[in-house]
């Protein structure tokens, strides 16, 4: 299910000197004056540590992200409707854009946020949401499919070189977004799953840098990820041959290999999906095939366990969300996650030690075997092992 989207209507911008010199053009000294003000609202005292060395532990990301999202969203933002703190001080495109950003990185509620900030909470949410709209306006293109072959080609030497897989393009994997949903909630019994919490699903696919390429969100929590998978675009994409469809390379007589992505048990052995061998009683070679992606298919735990922790609001469990609007919230999410790894954000370049970016939910075992999809994957394991040069 792809992010929802409700209508957007056209708003007047409103090109007032003071909106536009908010970004670019505004000098560093100005900047930094702006963000020392805010601080003291956000701690309630002055900042022991020197402005942008607070700033970048609040936000997460450098002040040249932050800039660089400010510039992306300040046609949007920036429109007839004005927001104020509590004092009646307009907020500014930086304030409006802090504000977003620290309600989506910091998790904490409405009030508490608006408390922090010296705004009412109503003015959180819609600030909050707006800036949802506006970096869903302006940010796809930082969630996008490789698009040439230079770019598939980087990716598939980068996973290379984690373990040997040849012509691997991406690792697919989920993760669930808890809610805190009481039986007045309507159809929230739809909502529980196999854990018996409330929750949705989110399905990525991940390239060798952490960045996110597809991504699937809005189902219930219950879906298996067979389920999840075949409901996506991508799945018929690739079903149909317009997707993963690159050039093969070979690496002996009897081994000719595709383009795939590698993804855990729970997703069904396909052509263009290689899944561990499953079973108690493994050769040699089987089991140190399931270790090479095992150690790949590490890679989108760790950008699921980056997302979650840079992206607080949608690694607890939210109070009552709005589930029309929540897919929205976690794709913006995942798009913010892409423009920190983009901007090259040294701020950011450290991953959570934990890997546990789902907690309480085991795999889940999938018995689909596509039989051509069993023989490519017995030749490539053979082929790794070195028993087809022996």
């Amino acid at each position: 299910m792809a992010p929802l989207r409700g209508n957007k209507k056209k708003r007047k911008v409103e090109k007032k000197d003071e909106e536009n010199s908010l970004v670019s053009g505004s000098s560093e000294e100005g900047s930094v004056n702006w963000w020392n003000d805010l601080s003291k609202k956000i701690a309630g005292e002055p900042s022991q540590l020197k402005g942008l060395d607070k700033f970048e532990s609040t936000f997460k990301m450098s002040r040249n992200t932050f800039d660089y999202i400010c510039s992306l969203v300040k046609d949007h933002m920036m429109v007839k409707t004005h927001f104020s703190f509590s004092n009646g001080k307009p907020l500014s495109l930086h304030d409006q854009v802090a504000l977003a950003l620290r309600r989506l990185s910091s998790g904490n509620s409405l009030i508490s946020v608006g408390e922090s900030f010296g705004v009412h909470h109503s003015t959180v949410s819609q600030v909050t949401w707006r800036f949802i709209e506006a970096i869903e306006e302006n940010g796809l293109h930082h969630l996008r499919w490789p698009s040439t072959e230079r770019e598939i080609t980087e990716i598939q030497n980068k996973f290379e070189k984690i373990r040997g897989l040849p012509n691997c393009c991406g690792v697919i994997d989920t993760t669930h977004i808890k809610m805190m949903l009481t039986s007045s909630d309507q159809g929230a019994e739809m909502w529980l799953d196999r854990k018996e919490n409330h929750s949705m699903i989110l399905q990525v696919i991940v390239d060798s840098d952490l960045r996110f390429r597809d991504i699937v969100t809005g189902w219930p929590g219950k879906m298996n990820e067979d389920s999840v998978l075949q409901s996506s675009s991508f799945f018929k994409l690739c079903q149909e041959g317009e997707r993963l469809n690159g050039k093969k390379i070979t690496l002996s007589e009897l081994t000719e290999v595709g383009e795939y992505i590698i993804g855990d048990t729970g997703f069904p052995l396909l052509p263009w999906l290689l899944t561990p061998y499953q079973g108690k009683e493994l050769s040699e070679s089987k089991v140190e095939f399931n270790k090479r992606l095992s150690a790949t298919h590490t890679v989108a735990k760790r950008a699921l366990a980056r997302l979650k922790e840079g992206w607080k609001m949608i690694q607890g469990d939210m109070w009552r969300p709005d589930k029309h609007k929540l897919p929205r919230f976690i794709f913006v999410c995942c798009i913010l996650h892409n423009i920190v790894i983009d901007m090259e954000d040294e701020v950011s370049d450290e991953v959570p030690s934990s890997h546990h970016h789902d907690p309480g939910y085991r795999n889940e075992v999938c018995e689909f075997v596509d039989e051509s999809a069993s023989s490519f994957r017995d030749k490539l394991c053979l082929h790794l092992s070195g028993s087809l040069h022996s």
